[in-house]
């Protein structure tokens, strides 16, 4: 995953272009000119793609165009920037330490499970019960009083249930353990409720630029940052479908060949663009795209009826020479959103499953390499500090992050099966995909609880289990508390290394 960095270069009248790897590139053209004093207009942001992000290239990036920006005024020159690694994991690296009730959706997410695991244990009843009990049904009202509709999420939580035989796992794994003395397994099943859209009203909006060329070419612009989830992919579908042309024919002959292509995102192209963010890249700028689609579509529909046996090309060149506009503003805003903390009332579409799926592929890796990245977050990935505060866990030698060994041998992944077109408020009835995945990650950490669990009861030990996350091989030894963990006589300080502080 490449490190933070930008490309500044100043122009006449105090213009500057601004290639760069970030999610927010409206920001930070508007940062930039702030730092120069100048107006917005006179700085473009480019970025043709990003090597990776997961949330830390929105805000953290500006801080490198901004202080190159500065370089580049006074020298009138030219200036790159590449983070080494080291440099970017100490800069905009890092998770942050929290106690509860801590800001961000991994942390809600694992302090309400581990609050459900010790109430269970506490009251002696399986966890998976508790939760089943708490789930929400269908018209039911959150604590923002927000209405539950179209709620798929018990039926999703029943499908993987039956299709993943979790009881007979469960039966199989108690089994093992009661045969087995230093082998313990675990197995967890985390239900999910995830909310695609901006708390901040303003930032669910997008654009979209879409120009037809007379050799029957189609450039698409949007607002969205590609980094490797395919977004790109999934917009040229959705001009495809909305445009009824093929994204490519495959031809060389410049002049037979129909083809969609997208360039850079760029800000003075598509404006005052929102961050690819929160999982809403595809909801937002895919109706983005299909709106401005859609406009031209309606502009041609005439000449494809007067010319049904015509090609595009014909058809597109008709239009020209009867001066039809071949360009098209496409914008979307995300309805029945929104908080209104006087009147207390809130929409919003909600749900596990993930609709019609605008590329399977594409989802299906998201899934995949998001479920693995949350494990990585929950298991392995732990932050350590020298006594002066001084990062430590600089390298990936030092900040252990899944690899290929880490992935599951039997790993399956299935889609809902009910209601793939209920979902009416999002481009085709899909669904953001991200993040939920990542936070299903916990499930390893629960399931490594309950082998902890399975230890201690094999030494008559009922006591709640106290496990921290992340959930590294010594912290489940220490979890373990038998025998020979008391023998050694480790108290909780003997839990931090030496010379480190660990957050």
């Amino acid at each position: 995953m490449e490190t933070n960095a930008a490309l500044v270069i100043p122009k006449e009248d105090d213009e500057f272009e601004v290639h760069l790897g970030t999610q927010n590139p409206a920001s930070t053209q508007g940062n930039i000119a702030g730092v120069l004093g100048i107006a917005a207009n006179k700085v473009t942001c480019r970025v043709k793609r990003v090597g990776g992000a997961f949330g830390g290239k929105e805000t953290k990036c500006f801080f490198i165009s901004m202080a190159l920006a500065v370089g580049a005024w006074h020298l009138k020159k030219p200036i790159r920037c590449m983070l080494d690694r080291n440099e970017d994991i100490i800069i905009t690296g890092q998770r942050h330490p929290f106690l509860g009730r801590g800001f961000g959706k991994p942390q809600a997410l694992f302090i309400t499970e581990s609050m459900l695991n010790d109430v269970a244990e506490r009251i002696g009843i399986d966890v998976n019960k508790l939760r089943e009990k708490n789930l929400y049904v269908e018209g039911q009202k959150t604590p923002y009083n927000q209405m539950l509709e179209n709620w798929c999420l018990p039926s999703v939580y029943q499908q993987v249930k039956e299709t993943s035989e979790f009881e007979k796992r469960k039966n199989e794994i108690e089994e093992f353990n009661s045969n087995n003395k230093w082998r313990k397994r675990g197995i967890a099943l985390i239900p999910l409720k995830f909310g695609v859209a901006f708390p901040l009203l303003f930032l669910n909006q997008a654009g979209a630029l879409v120009h037809i060329y007379l050799d029957g070419s189609i450039l698409i612009s949007h607002g969205g940052i590609e980094m490797g989830q395919g977004l790109n992919t999934k917009m040229l579908q959705i001009a495809s479908e909305a445009l009824d042309v093929p994204i490519n024919t495959g031809k060389k002959i410049f002049y037979n060949c129909i083809f969609i292509h997208l360039m850079e995102s760029t800000t003075n192209l598509v404006i005052n663009s929102t961050s690819t963010a929160a999982s809403t890249g595809s909801d937002l700028n895919g109706y983005a795209v299909h709106n401005a689609c859609k406009i031209l579509a309606e502009r041609l529909k005439p000449y494809r009826e007067k010319m049904p046996d015509k090609s595009f090309e014909e058809i597109v060149k008709a239009a020209y020479h009867d001066r039809v506009n071949l360009s098209a503003n496409g914008f979307y805003k995300t309805p029945d959103i929104g908080y209104d903390f006087e009147k207390i009332k809130q929409l919003m579409d909600i749900c596990m499953d993930i609709g019609r799926s605008l590329n399977y592929a594409i989802d299906i890796g998201q899934i995949e390499g998001g479920f693995i990245q949350g494990v990585g977050w929950c298991t392995n990935e732990q932050s350590l500090h020298f006594p002066n505060g001084n990062l430590y866990t600089t390298r990936p030698d030092q900040y252990e992050i899944p690899g290929d060994r880490d992935i599951p041998q039997d790993f399956r992944i299935y889609m809902y099966k009910g209601a793939k077109s209920s979902n009416i408020k999002s481009i085709h009835s899909s669904k953001g995909i991200g993040e939920p995945p990542l936070l299903l990650g916990c499930t390893v950490f629960f399931a490594i609880r309950e082998a902890i669990k399975a230890v201690r009861k094999c030494n008559n030990n009922n006591t709640p289990v106290a496990l921290r996350i992340p959930a590294i091989p010594k912290r489940v030894r220490i979890a373990c508390d038998d025998e020979i963990v008391r023998k050694c006589k480790i108290e909780k300080k003997d839990d931090e290394v030496p010379w480190v502080i660990e957050l």
